[in-house]
């Protein structure tokens, strides 16, 4: 369990001020010039002694990431863009961030701007969050009116502007290509890799794109030591992470807790257990609507970090834990998360715009068990088919919710389509 004097979030809640006298009194804009002062390199080289990985759901090494970023400009300037796109079904964690905790994603921005010679961030905020975008741009206000950022931030002889974008609520703009194209003003579409962002990222520039949590807990990290982070968690699964616990449990919350912790031991501690106590449980999706379920008997010992739902053929992908008791009817949970694969599809990739139509009317289908046994493994054959073979990996993810319901309810899935010839006949 996480104790007190390790959290980074310390207003998660919202019981405190969101302005900048209340965050400089839990210690953001500490020393800040200070931070910067010891220069790109050991910032960078900090970062990746923490063993930070990518919050946003892909777990990609933060401080790599950074130094991908050109170290000489070419003439080109380069951008730092925070993905505030929160759209993942079950996700929650970064609006309660930008509602409570701004500054600290303001001054995560001016750290990791100064570590990859950026000369700007753009915080692309989901549409529907409008309060949310509201408060993050009073931070920015505060911020500029403090010198903490724009010319000469925070002393440091570093110039460095804060641009607040509100997208349209596409889900696909989430996806850090299709987010670039939106901020250019073009439909949110994934372009072709390579070339990757850190190259040709925005405007032609070199540009990295990072989730709200990963870029607002580089100032903490820094502050406290890569050693602190590091000792965390387990072995490359290190730090605190925000995980969204929602559905069928007695108090859904967000809460900062280690990483690795395991998932009854998170749901039963910060949640208030499975309603109807765990051996009502039916099944957890651990990762946010992407990543396949684990039924009970996974769940029972499962840890909760990159690794361990790796090898249990899931991922903790946003960390957003939804939890299905034995009344929710599996087949109808997974077939509506592949409508909304369906609608949020931007079309692009023949796989994925045909395919998770064409998955979605099986679904439906195999709800009611109106349709035959072998379609269960052409269902599967498909998914592989679409999996894998698209620009982006909205393809994956509607692929690997329906791969997760047959590999561990097959047997759900006969019962319904024998139980209906049964009757039929």
């Amino acid at each position: 369990m996480l104790s007190d004097k390790d959290r980074i979030f310390t207003n998660l809640y919202g019981f405190e001020g969101p302005d900048l006298a209340s965050a400089k009194a839990r210690g953001d804009w500490d020393g800040t010039r200070f931070l910067l002062a010891r220069g790109r390199d050991k910032i960078i080289e900090e970062m990746k002694n923490s063993g930070l990985r990518g919050r946003g759901g892909a777990g990609f090494p933060t401080g790599l990431k950074w130094s991908f970023m050109p170290k000489e400009s070419d003439g080109r300037p380069s951008y730092l863009v925070v993905n505030a796109d929160e759209s993942e079904p079950g996700t929650c964690k970064d609006r309660d961030m930008m509602r409570h905790e701004p500054h600290k994603l303001i001054e995560g921005c001016l750290v990791a701007g100064y570590a990859m010679n950026a000369i700007a961030a753009y915080i692309y905020v989901r549409g529907e969050f409008y309060h949310e975008a509201m408060a993050v741009q009073r931070a920015i206000d505060e911020a500029y009116e403090a010198n903490l950022i724009g010319k000469n931030a925070c002393g440091s002889g570093y110039d460095f502007d804060v641009y607040l974008h509100r997208g349209a609520g596409a889900y696909i703009c989430g996806e850090e290509t299709a987010l670039l194209e939106s901020l250019e003003g073009k439909k949110g579409q994934p372009r072709l890799k390579p070339p990757f962002p850190a190259n040709a990222g925005l405007y032609g520039c070199p540009t990295t794109v990072n989730n709200v949590e990963t870029i607002a807990v580089g100032p903490t990290i820094l502050r406290r030591g890569a050693s602190w982070f590091a000792s965390i968690g387990r072995e490359n699964n290190t730090g605190t992470k925000v995980f969204c616990i929602s559905g069928h449990v007695e108090h859904p919350c967000n809460v900062e807790e280690a990483m690795s912790i395991p998932l009854r031991e998170l749901i039963d501690r910060h949640a208030g257990g499975v309603r109807g106590g765990w051996d009502n449980l039916l099944a957890v999706i651990p990762g946010g609507s992407s990543v396949p379920c684990l039924p009970k008997q996974i769940c029972d010992n499962q840890l909760m970090d990159f690794d361990a739902l790796r090898d249990a053929q899931s991922g903790l992908g946003t960390a957003a834990v939804i939890v299905m008791d034995k009344s929710t009817d599996i087949v109808a949970a997974i077939s509506r998360l592949s409508h909304f694969y369906k609608h949020e599809s931007c079309g692009q990739c023949t796989p994925c715009r045909e395919g998770t139509g064409w998955m979605w009317r099986v679904m439906e289908r195999l709800i009611d068990g109106r349709a035959e046994i072998e379609e269960i493994d052409l269902l599967e054959q498909v998914s592989r088919q679409v999996e894998g073979h698209t620009i982006c990996a909205l393809g994956d993810a509607a692929a690997w919710p329906v791969q997760g319901l047959i590999r561990h309810f097959r047997p759900e899935l006969e019962r319904r389509i024998l139980e209906r010839k049964k009757q039929a006949a």
